[in-house]
């Protein structure tokens, strides 16, 4: 079997970040991409990051020539954070913080004080789907980088309706493609200098529906690609930063752990976190039995391991979390392997036809860079 892909802090999601929030003049504690600051040197009017959510090297691998611009142009391959989700990576993205200091992991997290695994982007228990007062949840929202600039560039971002921000006098919603791109185009021709922040998220919602390899997917990424293109030759001085939150697998099948009930019967709650990164807290004094039981039956599938020992390996960035940030993540966590398959949770559970979050091909996100400067 090959090899699993872990995050490497050196050459991750984070790190566009980190490179992008020294650029700003912010203050920061990550590694930087030394190939990103040689650009940003150059003194671009515009400098704007794109996050395509799920443009991972193994959709545009699939989908793509060699020869089309965004292969033509990928600088260096990056990976994602672990688990491998929008939540949890574009949390790093914003914020410049790594996993362990945000503590938003998974799609559903786990909330002891409250007994309940809550789905934190809706706000929703996992398991009954009834909405849970925000205000009740003891999750903290860290501010985004760019918000403490200290540049001479005019900051702006770019979010669908349903992403929240805290200066709503410099964000521009979007709802369609066009919008996007027309979007940006206002953005960078705008007097003086503009830094933009930019999320799409597709071709992620496309694949969770079709799958990489359908030929819907082919043309949305062909379409974002074109699009690109045609921002590129109607606006002038202007650096495309552009990265993926992570990549994602054709699903091969189906695990459905809440459907067996001697696994049920050893946990304190119902798993969590996400599909292919199940998150598990086992009852107290049958630590043993679950690891045997779950090994036994689930081995193929999905490989086990203890939390505390994937914190000390530092997967989710330092070795080290507040008491409350590590309770969120229970006792163990299952990575799925290279059969692909998705682990299903709850019987509110999608069962998708793509999808993300373990550490195969789907930890694979490029480091595009794209330019229109003219040299005289």
């Amino acid at each position: 079997m090959k090899e699993f892909i872990y995050p490497d802090f050196k050459n991750n999601v984070v790190n566009v970040s980190a490179t992008l929030a020294e650029f700003l003049g912010v203050k920061n504690e990550n590694p930087t991409l030394e190939i990103l600051k040689r650009e940003l040197k150059k003194d671009y009017k515009n400098v704007v990051f794109i996050c395509f959510d799920g443009l991972g090297m193994y959709p545009l691998r699939t989908n793509l020539k060699e020869s089309d611009l965004f292969l033509r142009e990928i600088k260096c391959v990056l990976t994602s954070t672990f688990p491998s989700t929008t939540t949890n990576a574009t949390t790093s993205l914003l914020t410049n913080t790594l996993s362990s200091t945000h503590g938003w992991f998974g799609w559903s997290v786990y909330f002891k004080q409250l007994n309940k695994n809550i789905d934190i982007y809706l706000s929703k228990d996992s398991w009954t789907g009834e909405i849970v007062d925000s205000k009740k949840i003891p999750l903290s929202r860290l501010e985004y980088y760019f918000d403490r600039a200290n540049t001479d560039y005019s900051i702006s971002t770019l979010f669908p309706s349903f992403v929240e921000v805290s200066h709503g006098e410099r964000n521009v919603v979007f709802q369609t493609e066009t919008e996007f791109f027309n979007s940006l185009a206002n953005i960078c021709n705008r007097e003086g200098k503009q830094f933009c922040y930019a999320y799409y998220p597709d071709p992620d919602h496309t694949m969770h529906k079709e799958g990489v390899k359908s030929s819907v997917t082919k043309s949305v990424i062909e379409s974002l690609q074109s699009n690109m293109q045609n921002l590129l030759d109607k606006t002038n001085d202007t650096l495309f930063v552009i990265t993926a939150d992570h990549g994602q697998i054709d699903v091969t099948g189906y695990v459905e752990f809440y459907k067996d009930e001697k696994l049920m019967s050893m946990l304190k709650i119902y798993p969590f976190l996400d599909s292919r990164s199940p998150a598990f807290a086992v009852k107290e004094g049958m630590h043993e039995q679950f690891e045997s039981y779950f090994k036994s039956k689930y081995s193929a599938d999905f490989e086990l391991h203890k939390v505390d020992e994937l914190i000390a390996n530092g997967i989710f960035g330092k070795t080290e979390m507040l008491p409350e940030i590590r309770a969120r993540l229970g006792d163990y966590i299952a990575f799925g392997t290279y059969t692909h398959k998705q682990g299903i949770l709850t019987k509110k559970s999608e069962h998708f036809k793509g999808h993300h979050t373990s550490v195969t091909e789907e930890m694979e996100v490029p480091l595009i860079l794209l330019n229109n400067k003219k040299y005289y």
